[in-house]
């Protein structure tokens, strides 16, 4: 059963890496693709906008059509849309060629984010749940990690279009993984019927749950948070700080480490002291940490090292804040998890878009407007965290019971 169990989680983790991967992987190549295709910085970050827009559009078809059809069959055509936009990639020879490929890649990507989390709402909730999220997270986490490292040592020898084979070839794992390594999760029997009025009976339901909806971008706004830092960072760190793409992807990393590790404890934690004060807790640490940068770089310190300290501390506790939320957000929509996590996926997806596009047009070469927008989405996450929290108990008891087995 441990086994069966520790397996779920890799190959589900491995699925949802493939997102993360397409992005942590090629951030360090940003000031050579811009040099290369003679684009600017504000064009180049679109690359990035492209991907998360498409990414989080689309979830929103993936995740009813999984209820409907099975949780496997539009996985295999998102992996293709994936593939094909990343041999796009390859060959792009301009910046909108790219933009373009980019956005066919998110299309294809947001399969494999949004199925997984309706797979684990399948098989568990409560406490089980999130340990099986935290594990699913603990090897997405390896992403951030491993790729902007292997992303550097691909493009220093063979240029930044060796990134987007590389992520050709785990799109071709991860369907050798689909097909033998996953069951169907989903049985006819439970599936919800095709007709359009039922899929937008469901979205309307989850629409009107303001507790779904608070919950949802608590997480979305961490998850913004993490965007406007990937959207900045790579110019931040070798523009304004001077680091090689190799340095830069070893600082990378280490917010990566601290998310991991923080992720890691939830389950355990949400155990002991229930989610809704782990939740409460975290949130209001990550607040705290990302309002204290902010105040130090707008008073004139320009340090490397406050920036790397500061930032590791706001996204451990944000590697505590994100499964939790996105468990207690599906956990009273089991017969629709599959078109929930959509909806949820899509709404944090495009909030995400949308402040790497501010960050971008705010971007004046200093790390101010990447760490005001961090700061400006800690502060709105902790706000909503306390609005989800003050749910009443006859609703949040079911939760909050599996929390203390």
């Amino acid at each position: 059963m441990r086994s069966s169990y520790a397996r779920t989680a890799i190959v589900l983790g491995l699925l949802s890496a493939i997102g993360p991967f397409a992005i942590d992987m090629y951030i360090p190549a940003l000031p050579a693709i811009a040099s290369d295709l003679r684009a600017s910085t504000a064009a180049t970050q679109m690359t990035l906008m492209a991907f998360f827009v498409a990414f989080g559009l689309c979830q929103i078809v993936y995740g009813p059509v999984s209820d409907m059809v099975g949780r496997k069959p539009p996985l295999y055509v998102g992996l293709a849309f994936f593939t094909a936009g990343s041999v796009g990639c390859v060959l792009s020879g301009s910046i909108e060629a790219l933009i373009f490929f980019r956005c066919v890649q998110g299309i294809g990507a947001a399969s494999v984010m949004v199925i997984p989390r309706a797979i684990i709402r399948d098989l568990h909730t409560g406490v089980e749940a999130t340990r099986l999220m935290s594990l699913v997270m603990l090897v997405i986490s390896v992403s951030p990690i491993l790729a902007p490292l292997a992303g550097s040592a691909l493009i220093v020898p063979f240029g930044w279009r060796a990134v987007f084979v590389a992520v050709t070839a785990a799109a071709g794992v991860s369907l050798v993984l689909l097909a033998f390594s996953l069951p169907e999760t989903r049985p006819p029997e439970e599936r919800i019927g095709a007709s359009l009025g039922e899929v937008l009976g469901g979205f309307g339901q989850l629409l009107r749950d303001r507790h779904f909806l608070a919950l949802t971008f608590t997480g979305g706004l961490g998850m913004s948070s993490f965007f406007a830092f990937l959207a900045s960072s790579s110019f931040i760190y070798i523009d304004h700080f001077g680091l090689t793409p190799t340095q830069y992807s070893f600082t990378f990393s280490l917010n990566a480490v601290g998310f991991i590790g923080a992720s890691q404890l939830t389950a355990a934690l949400g155990s002991r002291f229930g989610m809704k004060r782990i939740v409460a807790a975290a949130a209001g640490c990550y607040a705290f940490f990302a309002v204290l940068l902010f105040v130090l770089t707008a008073a004139g310190v320009d340090s490397l090292a406050v920036l790397i300290v500061l930032l590791f501390a706001s996204f451990a506790f944000l590697g505590l804040v994100i499964p939790a939320t996105m468990v207690l957000a599906l956990e009273d929509h089991g017969p629709i998890a599959g078109l929930a996590s959509a909806l949820g996926g899509t709404l944090q997806m495009v909030a995400g878009g949308a402040m790497i596009v501010i960050v971008s047009l705010m971007f004046d070469g200093t790390a101010l407007p990447m760490v005001g927008a961090i700061a400006a989405c800690a502060v709105g996450a902790l706000a909503l965290s306390l609005v989800a929290l003050r749910r009443p108990e006859a609703a949040a008891r079911p939760v909050e019971e599996e929390c203390r087995v």
